[in-house]
């Protein structure tokens, strides 16, 4: 069964959502305007995909830039699709741009590695 992707509507829920979640964050940042769209639809299923791989070690939060602009400004994003791995509310990695299920797992499978 696919593990659910969380997609919170305003910063209030992104933060509940991080406040709740037992471990590590993928939060991934999208866009609905053009040059956006077509990259951020194409790293849903990737991160489809991870979900379901990485299970209880990992909350998805897909997180839309004009929805939450608390959390983009607070992470640093600039443009989407940008990945961000938090723990304990802080950063601790960062990628934009889209990325293939490779290079996303090693993304993950590197500092997923360095939180223990």
């Amino acid at each position: 069964m696919a593990r659910r992707i969380h997609q919170p509507l305003e910063d209030q829920e992104f933060d509940f959502i991080l406040s709740m979640a037992p471990g590590p964050v993928l939060a991934y940042f999208t866009g609905t305007w053009p040059k956006a769209v077509e990259a951020c639809r194409a790293m849903d299923a990737v991160v489809g995909e991870l979900a379901e791989e990485y299970g209880a070690r990992l909350t998805a939060v897909r997180t839309d830039i004009t929805r939450c602009p608390g959390a983009t400004r607070r992470y640093g994003v600039t443009g989407a699709p940008t990945a961000v791995l938090v723990s304990a509310g802080e950063a601790v990695a960062s990628q934009a741009g889209p990325m293939t299920g490779e290079e996303f797992r090693a993304f993950l499978n590197t500092h997923l590695g360095e939180l223990g």
